[in-house]
């Protein structure tokens, strides 16, 4: 028990950086950006796995050694428990007043008699009667009694629960999978294979290809604030079909309706959607030199630490109309920059001073050239590669604060307009098949737990032998708590009182008080 406690304690300070660190699983661009930032503790953490606690071998190791551990020592236990509970309560010690709590009563019945009495109320005790031959040869009895063994039966609840709860963890790990996906406002979002998720997780068993295919449509996003600007409540109303609804086809007007907030997860057939954060996705409007007129919007990411959800983003535009050949990649445009809900421009820098949109407004830098989509590196959808700016192959044409309604023209005359804006949702899929086992053994373990630390085992004993005259006997009890909780004192009142009634008493020697928790311990 002791290498599972410190086993325990290593797991628990082994989750630690997992809560602390950003994980690559979770979110891969903080991650990314932690690294950058702390060039020199980064990648040694990332080669050690801190960045994956969950999943790195180290991690592994201590599951697996608590699993064990556990294993060998509540098998052991369980299989001693129900000896104990098989056999008699012990028999009368041979001196009962060495033991931390004891009394002597002379009470008016016969040892039989008295022995009858005690034993009707010692109700709720496993008790063990046996004759006994006193010294001077007359004949006595002795009562043993135990109560409190559901304070062992809690403790290997607790232990047993907690195996089964490693099992649930473990199983979750290796065939549930999680899938994050933004959706703008308006737009549709079917699950179908991991290609349909922005990010998707995995288990360690999960290929893929047996997803529970459903459809979400998002109809609109809402949220309230403080006048400090703390938010007050998140909600998304949503369409949705899965299973038979989906294969049939039905329109997605016809599907049911329902409305995810923060912790209230929609389900469906075994999953969970969830609804994680929100953003903003500024519009725009491009009229090229040719006359075309196209409409562009891609979500923009709030800012880290700032409250007031100031995002951003870029607009990659890379077929623009007229141009072909090697002209389409000197003439692909990029619109970065940010956008402020409520927008505020000091000294030339707009920030948002509200998370509301209020006051929509976007600063803009309009690039022209080749965004570096051909060379096969991957790219943000929030930014540009810089190593194209810095080799000139994709150069800065303009710069402005817009409004909306508002535009920028270019020196071929194209014009940018910022239109408005639409709100997008991050939406969460979970699957785990093992999560209502989870929560059973969380339950278990937390009763198992209560029981181990409310009840207490203790037991008493009763020795009966003539006095000498007629239906006069001696009673001695004596009692031990085999924990150092308080309140067996009191208990232990009651237990001489029973011996005292069991006959008419005629003379007494009251209890000794001694609740000496170091002799209590003991014997």
């Amino acid at each position: 028990m002791r290498t599972a406690l410190v086993l325990l304690f290593l797991l628990a300070l082994a989750s630690l950086p997992g809560a602390l660190l950003p994980q690559w699983s979770l979110n891969s661009a903080k991650t990314a950006q932690y690294i950058t930032d702390h060039p020199t503790i980064g990648p040694l953490l990332d080669r050690t796995g801190f960045f994956e606690v969950f999943g790195s071998p180290w991690y592994a190791a201590i599951y697996l050694l608590l699993f064990t551990s556990l294993i060998g020592c509540v098998l052991p236990r369980s299989w001693t428990f129900v000896e104990q509970i098989r056999a008699q309560p012990v028999v009368t010690p041979r001196n009962l007043s060495r033991l931390p709590h004891h009394a002597e009563h002379t009470v008016a019945a016969a040892p039989d008699a008295a022995a009858d009495r005690i034993a009707a109320g010692l109700r709720g005790w496993r008790i063990a009667r046996r004759p006994e031959i006193a010294a001077d040869g007359t004949a006595g009895v002795t009562l043993s009694a135990e109560k409190g063994f559901l304070r062992e039966v809690g403790n290997l609840v607790f232990h047993l629960s907690l195996v089964g709860l490693l099992i649930a963890v473990a199983v979750g790990k290796l065939v549930g999978y999680e899938g994050s996906v933004i959706v703008t406002g308006g737009d549709q979002f079917c699950s179908g294979s991991p290609a349909s998720y922005d990010n998707f997780r995995p288990g360690l068993l999960v290929n893929g290809t047996d997803l529970s295919p459903f459809c979400v449509d998002v109809d609109s996003f809402s949220s309230s604030y403080n006048p400090q600007g703390q938010a007050l409540d998140y909600s998304a109303d949503v369409r949705y079909a899965s299973g038979a609804a989906l294969a049939s086809g039905s329109p997605a007007a016809d599907w049911p309706q329902a409305t995810l907030r923060v912790n209230d997860p929609l389900r469906l057939d075994g999953e969970r959607l969830y609804l994680l954060g929100h953003g903003f996705t500024p519009t725009f409007s491009v009229t090229f030199p040719d006359g075309q007129v196209r409409d562009y919007a891609e979500p923009f990411k709030p800012t880290p630490n700032d409250p007031n959800f100031t995002s951003e983003g870029a607009i990659k535009i890379t077929d623009p109309p007229g141009v072909s050949g090697d002209d389409l990649l000197r003439n692909q445009l990029a619109i970065v920059g940010i956008f402020a809900p409520d927008a505020l421009v000091h000294g030339g820098v707009m920030t948002s001073q509200f998370p509301a949109a209020r006051n929509p407004g976007v600063a803009i830098d309009v690039y022209r050239g080749d965004l570096g989509l051909e060379t096969g590196r991957s790219q943000s959808v929030f930014s540009i590669d810089t190593r194209q700016v810095d080799k000139g192959a994709l150069v800065r044409e303009a710069r402005q604060n817009l409004t909306v309604g508002q535009s920028i023209t270019l020196d071929d005359g194209t014009a940018i307009t910022f239109t408005g804006y639409k709100e997008w949702v991050s939406l969460q899929t979970s699957y785990d098949p093992a999560q209502g086992w989870a929560l059973v053994f969380s339950v278990t373990l937390l009763i198992g737990l209560m029981m181990s630390l409310v009840i207490k085992r203790r037991r008493v004993w009763f020795r009966l032998h003539p006095d000498g005259g007629a239906n006069r006997t001696v009673v001695q009890v004596g009692g031990l708590a085999r924990t150092d909780q308080a309140g067996y004192g009191e208990e232990f009142e009651r237990l001489s009182e029973l011996a005292r009634s069991a006959g008419g008493a005629t003379a007494a020697v009251g209890p000794r008080s001694s609740g000496d928790s170091r002799r209590e311990s003991g014997g």
